[in-house]
């Protein structure tokens, strides 16, 4: 029985970590879980689960949290430390990390701290700290891609040697204005950024992938996790059945094809390097009729290169990129900004800032800081 650690239990990637979960109760158990601040369907999943430690980010939450898990034996916590508990309890032996931007880090870095495998769905924590991450997580755990694009890099390398390796084909489905003129981008509305072709995922993602930001985040996030000298090149494929490829140095290519489900990946990072028998739809190749790609549009999608940029420049420009990324996807959420308004914010305020390397997580979070800050400012002057 493999206990987890689930951190975002109520967003799109914990409620399905949770399925998986119920339908190998023979497999894994849930020791401990994590919300930001969805108390009602947290409460739900509590009682369905029956995690002995649980804790809401949002401390104003707390007390709704406990009237909701009345007579429910379980301990609850909140903030930040809390979440950190929950990550680096020792019932556990996997934490998934699901929530949702740079808040994923901290706890991220405590399950490893504390010797646990990480499958991680949170790309942020090696977007802005990926040298300190690999450097607590080298020799003494294993860190286990849940994003389909890298689940099927590492599927498709299986073991394979660095040498052999001539270049990573991350594919990306081009979002919902893949097909629009730059003229139509113009005025797109919230409504229509949130309406991707293939996938269900939060609202933050969502927009990334409406931007192709979530491209950019991923290029970052596969060098990490492959090795910096790797070629990592990013092609449009709007039909999401090939989650992404290896081209060897003798030129052949190794893909990796699936349904767009997020819990095939999930159940591979769950029982690494096994794989468990799963009752999804198998993929009707015949039905597809057919499977296209291209280049993507990088004018229409200046996002992607301005995170290919922040990793080019390092030190602390990654951690600025991505807190810039999150305030101006919310503003655009609110309203605020118009949709292109997003990769204006986030290149301003990179061009403001001024690298020096990062040391500490201390350094990641003061960058971040500022960041948010600056972005904010701006956004408040332009708009």
């Amino acid at each position: 029985m493999k206990m987890i650690s689930l951190l975002g239990s109520t967003g799109s990637i914990g409620v399905n970590t949770l399925d998986i979960v119920r339908r190998n109760p023979d497999r894994f158990a849930v020791a401990t879980m994590a919300t930001g601040s969805d108390v009602e369907l947290f409460a739900q999943q509590v009682k369905e689960f029956k995690p002995a430690l649980i804790s809401v980010f949002n401390p104003s939450k707390l007390a709704e949290l406990k009237e909701l898990l009345k007579g429910e034996d379980v301990e609850i916590l909140s903030g930040e430390a809390g979440t950190v508990k929950v990550a680096s309890h020792p019932d556990v032996s996997l934490v998934v990390s699901a929530i949702v931007g740079s808040a994923g880090l901290v706890p991220s870095l405590a399950a490893i701290q504390s010797g646990k495998d990480l499958a991680l769905a949170n790309k942020e924590t090696l977007v802005v700290a990926g040298e300190l991450v690999l450097r607590e997580a080298r020799g003494k755990v294993n860190l286990i891609p849940i994003d389909s694009e890298h689940s099927a890099i590492l599927q498709a390398l299986n073991g394979e040697k660095q040498e052999r390796i001539k270049k990573i084909i991350l594919t990306g489905s081009g979002g919902p204005f893949r097909t629009f003129s730059r003229e139509q981008m113009e005025n797109v509305t919230v409504k229509e950024a949130l309406n991707h072709p293939n996938w269900s995922m939060g609202a933050k993602i969502t927009i990334d992938s409406a931007t192709m930001m979530n491209k950019g985040l991923e290029w970052i996030e596969a060098k990490w996790l492959f090795g910096l000298d790797t070629c990592v090149e990013i092609i449009v494929h709007p039909q999401s059945i090939i989650h992404s490829m290896i081209e060897f140095v003798d030129t052949s290519i190794m893909a990796q094809l699936g349904i767009p489900d997020m819990r095939v990946p999930i159940a591979y990072a769950m029982t690494y390097p096994d794989r468990i028998k799963c009752d999804f739809p198998s993929l009707d190749l015949a039905a597809m009729k057919q499977l296209t790609f291209e280049e993507p549009d990088y004018e229409k999608f200046p996002c992607i290169k301005l995170a290919q940029e922040a990793l080019q420049t390092g030190q602390t420009m990654p951690a600025v990129l991505n807190a810039a990324n999150e305030v101006a996807v919310q503003a655009f959420l609110d309203e605020a900004i118009p949709f292109q308004g997003i990769a204006e914010a986030i290149r301003t305020t990179m061009h403001n800032h001024k690298c020096h390397a990062i040391d500490s997580l201390e350094d990641v979070q003061n960058a971040d800081r500022w960041a948010r800050e600056e972005a904010k400012k701006l956004i408040t002057v332009t708009h």
